[in-house]
């Protein structure tokens, strides 16, 4: 999981308009799926194509980003061991939306493990601590954008009752750790009211910038995989990016890039259509059985 963290700032930054802080999706939700929908229906193994970007939105919260980029948890640093920093994150999502509450405790308790090195030094300028539970809102917020952009990119625009019906079972994201059931926003109105205000504290410095545009460059990974991939990576992960985390990150994006992005989801849409939901959706069924099985036989889960 990502570390959270606390931060003060002097001034009050005004909210950035909720069309700067959300991609746009420009296609209509088939109508033959208007059903009421939960995030069980947003597990497609296309979720994890915006991962690098919800990193960055996660991490331009100040507290967050200093969290992340000076964490003293080698075991799960993002750049020194990004594959089981991996799996851990997406184990998470996993057991949040898949898992049994025993199954979630236990998920839970191994994260805290982790969570408790991760505080700021007496005296630093961004002080943080991973059990801060307004930050892991934040990035339990950041989780769900995620989810409800690729879902929307994959199936189309949901409509008003599809939307409430989504984000109605989503605040298991959060719960899973520390959040509080009454800290999640209650309606999917009152939760975009809550993001335009949390994006204004999503202000991104030199330092935490830096980080992430190695994890952009890949240099968490061999070199002979990351020529091949860089490419897509970055293409993926500005697509992803509202244009306030655009320009937070200081990266290029045109109109031609946007239908490219565009294009390429409705081509991906398209196929989705004819692949089993069981093979879509088999890759978070298998990290949760992974879970139980490690819990079953009573090994590390992070």
């Amino acid at each position: 999981m990502t570390a959270v963290a606390h931060s003060q700032q002097p001034d009050v930054p005004q909210p950035p308009p909720l069309g700067r802080t959300r991609i746009p999706i420009s296609t209509t939700h088939r109508p033959f799926t208007e059903r009421p929908l939960a995030l069980t229906d947003a597990l497609d193994f296309w979720q994890f194509a915006g991962a690098a970007a919800n990193v960055i939105m996660q991490m331009a919260n100040p507290g967050v980003g200093y969290g992340v980029a000076e964490s003293r948890v080698e075991s799960g640093s993002l750049m020194k061991r990004p594959w089981k920093r991996a799996r851990t994150t997406t184990q998470y999502l996993a057991v949040a939306i898949l898992g049994a509450e025993e199954e979630k405790k236990a998920f839970r308790e191994a994260v805290n493990g982790a969570h408790r090195q991760v505080r700021s030094e007496p005296g630093a300028a961004v002080k943080y601590n991973a059990f801060d539970r307004d930050l892991q809102l934040w990035v339990a917020a950041c989780l769900y954008i995620g989810f409800e952009d690729t879902y929307q990119l994959l199936s189309g625009k949901m409509n008003p009752e599809q939307a409430e019906d989504f984000y109605r079972s989503s605040s298991s994201l959060g719960t899973t750790l520390q959040v509080t059931a009454d800290m999640w926003p209650v309606t999917r109105a009152a939760f975009d009211e809550y993001w335009t205000h949390a994006c204004a504290d999503a202000v991104l410095d030199d330092y935490v910038r830096a980080y992430l545009n190695d994890l952009l460059d890949l240099r968490m990974i061999h070199w002979y995989l990351r020529i091949p991939f860089r490419g897509l990576l970055r293409f993926l992960t500005i697509g992803f990016l509202a244009p306030h985390f655009r320009e937070q990150m200081r990266v290029e994006w045109s109109a031609a890039d946007q239908r490219r992005f565009e294009h390429l989801f409705l081509f991906v849409g398209f196929v989705n259509r004819f692949i089993p939901r069981f093979v879509r959706h088999g890759g978070s069924h298998a990290l949760m059985a992974d879970v139980r099985r490690r819990i079953t036989k009573q090994k590390r889960l992070i």
